[in-house]
């Protein structure tokens, strides 16, 4: 039971030892460590801002998916019995979200308004020349460019069809750019991930360097590995955090100086831009903490015991 006491005696003394030596060099090491906390920081603010850009252009798609349908044009001989039919089957269909008839005369009566003043162009056709058609409105984890083009060419097949059209195109940009955005975070991410950390290695290395003489002395008076180590370790979660508190502040800054100042000359900017949810902004520091504490950690595996 005493063991256990001293034990725990003993490395409460290792870990307030090492938080005053961290605190101590990044008071004496200023110059190098802001230097660091600032290099964090933007390379997080960087990565935040970047995260925003594709937040946003993610959900700007998601409304540019949800006007997304299939148009399917009637043949000009198909009874009403055969439209119910088409009707049935599309409402039973698992994969539609919606289904909407637009008769000929509806049809007719949206070229026209569509039209406007030129609308008499439509006189020199003796009867309605438009087809009815219905207005598929496809589940939006269906919106894959082979899955609709199978499925249209499914519903071409049926009796009373004369063509669908999807925006073939269209779909193929949408998804190109979805997954772009996606590979692009990826990418991105890991890039400033390698960058953060690479940077607080070199910082801890240099630290390192200049106290040689000092972790000599303590390995001949017996000191342990975590004694030794611990204080770089403590450093490196210090110059991570703030590199993260400071980039959280300068992120919520942009954007409150975009919403507050700029929506004054682009109002319509309020309406584009969105902001981190509140959390991120505190899993922000959380997340430079982790990047300079591996850095810190690669960097103290040089100290040979």
């Amino acid at each position: 039971m005493k063991t256990k006491s001293t034990s725990r005696g003993v490395w409460l003394e290792i870990i307030k030892y090492s938080f005053k030596t961290a605190l101590k060099s990044l008071r004496l090491e200023k110059w190098i460590n802001l230097l660091t906390i600032l290099s964090v920081s933007i390379g997080l603010t960087i990565f935040c801002a970047f995260i925003i850009i594709n937040s946003n252009m993610s959900s700007a798609l998601q409304r540019w998916a949800k006007s997304f349908g299939v148009v399917v044009y009637l043949n000009e001989d198909i009874n009403k019995e055969g439209e119910d039919k088409l009707k049935n089957h599309f409402l039973q269909d698992t994969d539609i979200e919606a289904v909407k008839y637009i008769s000929k005369e509806q049809s007719y009566e949206e070229i026209k308004k569509t039209l406007g003043s030129n609308a008499m162009i439509l006189d020199v056709f003796k009867e309605n020349p438009l087809p009815s058609s219905f207005e598929l409105k496809l589940k939006r984890d269906y919106l894959d460019p082979l899955r609709v083009k199978e499925k249209a060419v499914q519903i071409k097949q049926l009796d009373g069809v004369q063509e669908v059209q999807y925006g073939e195109k269209w779909l193929s940009s949408l998804n190109t750019i979805a997954k772009t955005i996606k590979l692009g975070s990826i990418v991105f991410g890991a890039a400033i991930f390698i960058a953060v950390t690479f940077i607080t290695y070199s910082t801890i290395k240099i630290l390192l360097h200049r106290r040689k003489d000092e972790i000599e002395t303590l390995k001949l008076l017996g000191a342990s590995r975590s004694f030794i180590k611990l204080p770089f370790l403590i450093e490196g979660l210090f110059i991570g955090t703030l590199g993260g508190v400071i980039s959280s502040l300068a992120i919520l800054g942009i954007y409150s100086f975009i919403m507050y100042k700029m929506v004054e000359f682009l109002p319509a900017i309020k309406f584009v831009v969105t902001s981190l949810p509140l959390p991120v902004y505190l899993v922000i520091p959380l997340g430079g903490a982790v990047m300079s504490l591996i850095g810190s950690f690669i960097a103290i595996g040089k100290i040979r015991y």
